[in-house]
């Protein structure tokens, strides 16, 4: 761990890219699946339970576990190291900035990042710590059937109004946090040229866009039905 906090701030930046990228892809498994919380089709909660079995079981997706969570905690720290390292190198500000290319939004990348990152501990204390049987499951309209009944795990949580809405808030965060990171991610792995960067920076507004739209439409759901 000290030899990895040791490295230049490219290697971190780069290192930070490869993890976020791989996070990323890991988003569109986990939309796909939820989506599967929605009545799409007339077996949906059979599709759902399958591919949770799935997920659960599978060693191979054990594997893939222990890679993901290695994922989230180098893409944090290094994500935490390089902003205090940004901080501490212009430790002060001046009254009156100038104009910056800067966006709004990546300015505010480690607070998006440290919200983000606060819902993430609920999302697996509501989940993830109710399999490893270290808290209890979500309280609800539904009866939940054992520590892996993730789908009436899900419903009891987008049944709760205050639930739903904070789900949307932080999706619409994490939004703006993908389309700033998607790019950045590109540009700290030296693949940033006047050919491809605008084609990376409209799919990475793509993604940021629908990959919370779909996770927004589950909440939405619950909330009008």
């Amino acid at each position: 761990m000290a030899k990895l906090l040791h490295y230049s701030s490219l290697t971190k930046k780069f290192i930070m890219a490869i993890a976020g990228l791989f996070l990323a892809t890991f988003l569109i498994v986990h939309l796909v699946i939820n989506l599967f919380i929605l009545p799409l089709t007339g077996n949906h909660v059979e599709i759902f339970e399958i591919a949770v079995h799935f997920m659960t079981s599978n060693p191979l997706i054990k594997v893939f576990e222990i890679v993901l969570f290695g994922g989230f905690i180098i893409h944090i720290l290094y994500g935490l190291i390089v902003q205090i390292q940004n901080w501490l190198a212009r430790p002060v500000r001046y009254k009156k900035e100038g104009y910056s290319h800067t966006s709004f939004f990546s300015k505010y990348m480690i607070h998006t990042g440290i919200i983000i990152l606060i819902f993430l501990v609920i999302h697996f204390i509501n989940f993830y710590f109710v399999k490893l049987g270290l808290t209890e499951a979500p309280e609800g309209p539904m009866a939940v059937a054992g520590d892996h009944d993730f789908y009436h795990m899900a419903v009891n949580l987008f049944s709760n109004t205050w639930y739903s809405v904070l789900y949307i808030v932080i999706i619409i965060i994490l939004g703006f946090h993908l389309n700033h990171a998607f790019q950045s991610a590109f540009q700290s792995l030296g693949l940033n040229h006047s050919k491809y960067t605008p084609f990376i920076k409209a799919v990475g507004t793509i993604y940021s866009i629908v990959i919370p739209l779909g996770f927004i439409t589950i909440p939405v759901y619950f909330l009008i039905s």
